[in-house]
């Protein structure tokens, strides 16, 4: 196996992340067993007698936030709904606390890196082996499609169809792929290029960022680019990079779900030409908020209870005549405005607690302050704690980061007392 130290039941708790990471890009359910195994055998090394408890009081927040989600229940009248989101929500309460009796150190960690790297090059490939297989028949079922040119003129004029965004990323939500893109990128950029194939394999990483076409990405991706930049000592290098920078910012730009962006969104609240999900998904998001927020000031207080926050955003769609929202049950779209909506203001500022502590740990470098930055931008564009994958993503990876000794560094890391 992967994992090979220690007694069987660590073994068995670190290889189930390990396949659970690496099968994270390629399905929505698939890593969910292996999640729940590593749950089951954390809990037994909870139990384990020579394990020593190492308290550390910001990874407490976790519990804290899954209480008061518990808590809502009791004004929640949608109890099924409430009671189910709880129940994806177990790991909030669990990996936390499993954390704070596991020894882990950097190599262990950098294995989890390891397998979602190897699964998202699995995805992209398995998704272009789609996207061509799509285009091609697409491009065939076409009737005016005739000879060799006009058949490769209309694979061109056709290409962004397929290959972009959530029509290329069938496998998993294209903004979560993103998501999973940069943080591999974070943990990686900060060593040297040593071999091509290490290149290759960013090149394909840029690639497969390029075509899932999530401006939350680009945005992030453009200010770990700066922070980046401008840690290079180097003058020389540095304006070079910064050149290399600027080029690469207009080539993202002008891939054409970006560079219509802003006829996506201007005057957002006309829904006239608010159609379809392909054409108005950011003109949707806008739409969620500005709902989210106009719920918020009618229950600033405790919100709507986990069970009945989507219902009463649903019925303020239906009130604000923003039909496609509502047709498609969108959620806030907002980590920050669903957990407001959910639990009121406590909840609210357990979420910020759990990010400015975080802020604090990841100012040591530039590279760690943009692993902050993925996760802060991510949920102010998703709501990540609604679906099971991100929420064991989120469980796992930000009580990581929490510790004294960032997963970041070479530096071993230990839950050993001082």
């Amino acid at each position: 196996m992967f994992y090979k130290e220690d007694h069987w039941v660590v073994m068995t708790f670190w290889n189930s992340l390990y396949i659970a990471f690496f099968l994270l890009p390629l399905g929505i359910n698939l890593p969910t067993p292996f999640f729940i195994v590593s749950i089951v055998f954390g809990i037994g090394m909870m139990f384990r007698p020579q394990n020593k408890f190492v308290l550390d009081k910001s990874v407490l927040l976790f519990p804290l936030y899954f209480i008061l989600m518990s808590f809502s229940l009791i004004y929640t009248d949608n109890l099924f709904d409430g009671l189910s989101l709880l129940q994806r929500s177990l790991s909030l309460l669990l990996f936390p606390i499993i954390f704070l009796f596991v020894k882990e150190d950097a190599a262990t960690v950098k294995r989890l890196f390891d397998f979602l790297l190897v699964g998202l090059i699995v995805s992209f490939f398995i998704n272009v082996f789609n996207a061509t297989n799509n285009l091609l028949w697409y491009v065939l079922d076409q009737q005016e499609t005739t000879g060799l040119l006009s058949f490769l003129e209309k694979i061109s004029n056709e290409r962004y169809r397929f290959f972009s965004g959530s029509e290329f990323s069938k496998l998993v939500n294209s903004n979560y792929v993103s998501i999973y893109i940069l943080l591999v990128l974070s943990y990686y950029l900060k060593n040297r290029l040593e071999s091509s194939g290490q290149v290759i394999v960013l090149v394909i990483l840029f690639l497969y960022l390029f075509i899932l076409a999530s401006i939350a990405a680009y945005l992030i991706l453009a200010i770990m680019s700066i922070l980046l930049i401008f840690d290079i000592a180097d003058k020389g290098k540095k304006y070079i990079m910064l050149i290399v920078f600027l080029m690469g910012a207009i080539l993202f730009l002008n891939n054409p779900r970006v560079s219509h962006f802003y006829y996506r969104i201007k005057d957002f609240c006309k829904t006239v030409d608010y159609k379809s999900e392909s054409t108005a998904s950011e003109k949707s998001k806008l739409l969620a908020w500005d709902a989210s927020i106009k719920l918020i000031k009618k229950a600033p207080v405790l919100g709507y209870g986990v069970g009945d926050a989507n219902e009463a955003l649903m019925a303020e769609y239906n009130e604000l005549n923003y039909r496609l929202n509502h047709q498609n049950k969108y959620n806030s779209h907002n980590q920050f405005l669903q957990t407001y909506l959910q639990t009121g203001i406590m909840g609210f500022c357990i979420l910020v607690a759990i990010f400015v502590l975080l802020a604090m740990r990841m100012k040591r470098s530039r590279n760690e302050f943009s692993v902050f930055l993925i996760f802060f931008i991510s949920l102010l564009f998703e709501s990540m704690l609604v679906r099971f994958n991100g929420i064991v993503f989120f469980s796992i990876v930000i009580p990581l980061l929490l510790k004294k000794r960032s997963i970041l560094s070479s530096r071993i890391i230990r839950n050993l007392p001082k």
